[in-house]
């Protein structure tokens, strides 16, 4: 964001892939991706979806160091509100450690409750995907839904294939089995389709709609298919369950509470350049009021370029 700001300052704008800033700002995204596709690896799902929430707080407060932007009391509250969740559910997170083989992911794939999981989940995706397609449904829930949906399966495919890279690294070799592969495929596939919709629901409406929304539909599906899947709250005491979805919920507020009534920013562009339009001088300007019936004309009363507009 703060490249992009930038570039746009230049009196010769240029591409952003020329910015070092923006290949620093890439490279740190990348290098975070990394460290989370990692975590899957030792820890439950349960417990790293959840503190998603954490790049929602950054987001806020870094802001305020490179973009100026302005501390408001919500974003202190929100703050507040995500951190005390976050403790809560780290506190209280299913911490039953198994070794992911790949046998064991297996017998998970072909287990029936994952199999019930699965074909509910197809059929409220055929669901929603038949509204967006065959209604033009495109209402925020539908389009976030499909994203999370779709997530669940990302999330059980990227836990598998980082146990699985993780326990060959230390010398018991999984990358050999089919299943690995299967994962990798689930893995890109998913991934690829949620990105369609996700970039189809930020096109259509405000990021701080979006991302708040996201959060929750993502966090709440990525714990149900750790709950299904790998059987991670399967030996939990009654109040840790109940600790851990508190701070969740403090964790939900916390995020909207820093999202709500911050309105994107838009480039204030009040009149429109005339450019080369004959009979008007290169500073002159167009007032596009959508409310007159002269609308795009020029405001100028001499008859040749009422004739030319």
């Amino acid at each position: 964001k703060c490249s992009h700001l930038r570039l746009a300052c230049q009196t010769e704008p240029k591409p952003y892939y020329t910015s070092k800033l923006w290949w620093c700002g890439i490279t740190l995204l990348g290098l975070g991706e990394a460290g989370n596709f990692i975590a899957y690896g030792f820890a439950p799902i349960a417990l790293v979806a959840p503190l998603g929430c954490v790049s929602v707080i950054g987001s806020a407060f870094i802001s305020v160091l490179f973009l100026k932007k302005t501390m408001r009391a919500a974003d202190i509250l929100g703050g507040t509100l995500t951190v005390t969740g976050t403790y809560v559910l780290v506190t209280f997170a299913p911490n039953v450690p198994q070794e992911l083989t790949a046998r064991r992911i297996q017998t998970y794939l072909v287990s029936w409750p994952f199999l019930v999981y699965s074909i509910l989940e197809i059929i409220i995706f055929c669901i929603l995907l038949y509204f967006y397609k065959r209604k033009a449904v495109k209402h925020i829930v539908v389009l976030l839904m499909m994203v999370a949906l779709l997530a669940s399966l990302t999330v059980i495919a990227v836990k598998a294939v980082a146990s699985m890279i993780t326990l060959s690294a230390q010398g018991k070799m999984q990358l050999t089995y089919p299943v690995f592969y299967i994962m990798i495929v689930l893995m890109a596939t998913s991934c690829a389709f949620q990105v369609k919709f996700l970039n189809q629901a930020v096109h259509l409406y405000e990021a701080t709609a979006v991302v708040p929304v996201n959060f929750v539909f993502f966090t709440s599906s990525a714990i149900i298919s750790g709950v299904i899947f790998y059987r991670e709250f399967q030996s939990a005491a009654l109040l840790s369950v109940f600790m851990f979805l508190f701070g969740c919920l403090l964790s939900f507020l916390g995020v909207f509470v820093i999202a709500r009534n911050k309105r994107e920013e838009h480039l204030q562009i009040p009149f429109i350049d005339c450019g080369l339009i004959p009979g008007k001088k290169l500073t002159g300007k167009i007032q596009p009021d959508s409310h007159s019936s002269r609308y795009g004309t020029l405001n100028n009363e001499d008859n040749s370029v009422k004739s030319q507009s």
